[in-house]
């Protein structure tokens, strides 16, 4: 009871100290505002592709872990080149096809995605990807952890290639010390660190006779082979491209981007059967699209991904899920015990009404494609489509257990759980009088439109059966 106690007072106090923030002007900023997440900065932009990443907001628990949303675009046949994180990745697929390259336990996994897949990159895992898809760009929605470990900015790209932009983070290094451990001559360091010039995407049908032209070449050489002969590739690069080599003071260069390799991926990559052994704790994917809903009615559908479904969120603490609304509907108002909550508007518009723990409406806005979103975990809210069409929004939670959300409304409600003498008594109601209330909507979690629900009780109740909304 004390920790019960506790708790709520913690609650009331934030809420309170939040409501006081409101009041003072903090920043001019409206409540609404706080709950829409608008700061947006491109992080990466070329003729390629490009990065944009929405910083998140911290929950009034501090235990919570801030998640940033990445939007990421790659045209047509281009590479993100190799890099890693100092933060946890969850990539979904939005539009597209792509192939992921990452690193597992010193070996090269490369996994081949389509629209509705989600796939788990850790922080510190080098990692680089390809838009696969003939003529069609790649849209990509991540969740990014940033680790604990590193206090600056939303994340931090380390790129491992690269060259004068982005540069490659050896370029750090003293021109000797990586002459040493590439054991190549400080004159091939030097070439091999500042022939990039495209950015972090680049593309890969790139025909222009220049440097750029080059680095391509050698990475379209690169994947159009068999994964084994790539695993392998990378400690012998010099000789799997010689044929494309039309300058002699190329093939220097080359020898030093296949010593270059194996030293950032280890050498055990060329073990020939590691690509055969037990796939099933290796790195894989989950399509969301092709999951059976965990709910679904005549008015909509959801689905929610958590540890039990794609074990390598546990490791990350982030859930997922996807919602469709049919027009006019309504996803119940609800709470989340468990999680913040982040969404992303894919489809359609809608409205998103937030409620404060004292009883006040915290937001009530409507938010469009692309939109981002997020949601205090405790709070109360519901989401309703707009009339004029379905309403699809993706997003991820704070944690990868099961979510187990509490339902303020519908016959699946904790009004229905809770039922009886002391919950009336708590409305200052009848018994019957409540019963009839709760009763009237049959229903459950996503619910149909206004024009479409139950008869209100007239002023006989006192209260419609909206009131309870």
């Amino acid at each position: 009871m004390g920790r019960i106690t506790s708790a709520l007072l913690l609650l009331v106090v934030a809420a309170m100290c939040y409501a006081a923030a409101v009041a003072s002007g903090e920043g001019e900023r409206t409540t609404e505002e706080r709950f829409l997440l608008r700061d947006m900065k491109r992080v990466v932009k070329t003729d390629a592709g490009e990065m944009k990443v929405v910083r998140g907001s911290k929950g009034w628990i501090s235990d919570m872990p801030n998640i940033h949303v990445g939007f990421v675009t790659m045209e047509p046949n281009s590479l993100f080149i190799p890099q890693y994180l100092d933060s946890d990745l969850i990539l979904f697929i939005r539009r597209g096809e792509a192939m992921i390259g990452s690193i597992y336990k010193d070996e090269l996994i490369e996994r081949r995605q389509k629209s509705g897949d989600v796939y788990r990159i850790p922080a510190g895992s080098t990692f680089y990807v390809v838009n696969t898809a003939d003529g069609q760009q790649l849209h990509v929605i991540c969740s990014v952890e940033k680790s604990d470990s590193i206090g600056w900015g939303t994340f931090q790209s380390f790129f491992i290639g690269g060259g004068s932009y982005p540069t490659s983070v050896l370029a750090g290094f003293e021109r000797s010390t990586l002459s040493t451990a590439l054991n190549v001559s400080e004159s091939q360091v030097s070439q091999l660190l500042t022939r990039q010039t495209s950015g972090p995407i680049i593309s890969l049908s790139n025909t222009d006779s220049n440097s750029d032209s080059h680095q391509s070449r050698v990475w379209i050489q690169f994947l159009e082979m068999r994964h084994h002969e790539r695993v392998q590739c990378l400690k012998r690069m010099a000789t799997c491209f010689e044929e494309e080599v039309t300058e002699e003071e190329e093939e220097p260069i080359m020898r030093s981007f296949r010593k270059l390799l194996s030293f950032v991926f280890g050498k055990e990559l060329s073990a020939g059967n590691d690509a055969r052994t037990s796939s099933s704790k290796k790195p894989h994917s989950y399509n969301l699209f092709n999951r059976k809903p965990d709910f679904e009615n005549d008015y909509g559908s959801s689905v929610a991904l958590d540890q039990s479904d794609y074990s390598p969120l546990k490791h990350s603490g982030v859930g997922l899920y996807l919602v469709n609304l049919n027009a006019g509907s309504m996803m119940a108002p609800h709470l989340n015990p468990t999680a913040t909550e982040y969404g992303i508007v894919l489809r359609g518009s809608g409205t998103i009404q937030i409620v404060f723990p004292n009883g006040t409406l915290a937001m009530n806005a409507q938010v469009n494609e692309g939109d981002v979103f997020w949601i205090p975990r405790y709070f109360p809210f519901c989401q309703i489509a707009s009339h004029s069409g379905r309403f699809e929004f993706f997003g991820f939670t704070t944690s990868a257990r099961k979510n187990r959300p509490q339902f303020l409304a519908g016959s699946n409600s904790i009004l229905q759980s809770m039922r009886g003498p002391a919950f009336a008594a708590a409305f200052g109601v009848s018994e019957e009088r409540l019963k009839r209330i709760v009763n009237a909507q049959g229903e459950s979690t996503i619910l149909p439109p206004a024009s479409a629900s139950g008869e209100s009780f007239g002023d006989e109740m006192g209260m419609g059966f909206e009131g309870i909304y």
